[in-house]
């Protein structure tokens, strides 16, 4: 049986990666045997939000009209920022694209969208974060609120073959623009998270759960293991209160304006 991470594990983990600048570059010691290493991608993994990012490159390839589309996705992320984002509002805002092109065409646009926005964004620090936990013979697991056709590559890029996201509807030739299922935001995370433990037949038993928004706290207070990274100022406050450890997984190439803070 996997066992729950001690309290010394847990000081050595907050010791070696105490919130301060420059603290990416400290190494981070793992207890031997842990079950789930779970991440949230934007802004935690990865440093930007891979959604705005796409949306930001489809205006910049024509693929939208630029004005418009960057006005709507900014709206909708301040409100994800505030907690009062209407998720199915906005996933039928973000899902047009996928609709309105083949298959074909959204998986070149794809592979140049990972060239440029997402392999700079992809710190060592986090590469680091997933080995380690990977090397203590942990399972890692990305979940996401982000759509799968953004997220799957990225996951892939990272090594990791376990993925939770917003699940774009198919019909079988085309994207439909419709969400199949539960999205997987806020509580939805924890729905999904429980029923592929269930499909899985696992458990959250000394689970982590690594994240940078207060949007995430449904899932932080239901692992034994809640991690901020780089968290915005509500989920540190909470965290700070409640002794959950605070690290960065920032380094000198994650620069990137539209960040959870």
């Amino acid at each position: 049986m996997l066992r729950q991470a001690s309290e010394a594990h847990k000081l050595l983990l907050i010791k070696a990666f105490l919130y301060s600048a420059g603290s990416a570059k400290q190494t981070l010691i793992l207890p031997r045997k842990m079950p789930l290493a779970i991440f949230d991608l934007d802004n935690t993994l990865l440093a930007g939000d891979s959604d705005y990012l796409w949306g930001q490159f489809l205006g910049e390839i024509g693929a939208v009209d630029r004005d418009a589309y960057e006005r709507e996705n900014e709206r909708f992320y301040q409100a994800y920022r505030e907690g009062r984002l209407d998720i199915m509002e906005f996933l039928a805002f973000s899902l047009a694209p996928l609709a309105a092109n083949s298959p074909q065409q959204l998986a070149t646009w794809h592979a140049r969208f990972m060239r440029e926005k997402i392999a700079p964004r992809i710190t060592a620090a986090a590469l680091a974060l997933v080995a380690r936990h990977r090397d203590a013979g942990d399972t890692p697991m990305i979940i996401t609120a982000t759509n799968a056709f953004v997220t799957a590559p990225i996951a892939a890029r990272f090594g990791i073959p376990h993925l939770i996201a917003t699940e774009p509807e198919h019909d079988g030739e085309r994207y439909t623009g419709r969400v199949a299922g539960t999205p997987s935001f806020r509580e939805g995370k924890v729905q999904r998270l429980h029923a592929w433990l269930s499909e899985h037949g696992g458990n959250l038993d000394g689970a982590w759960f690594y994240s940078d928004s207060h949007n995430d706290l449904p899932l932080l207070q239901a692992v034994p293991n809640p991690v901020a990274v780089d968290p915005d100022e509500p989920l540190a406050a909470h965290a700070r209160a409640h002794g959950w450890p605070i690290i960065s997984l920032l380094d000198e190439r994650a620069a990137d304006p539209h960040r959870h803070v």
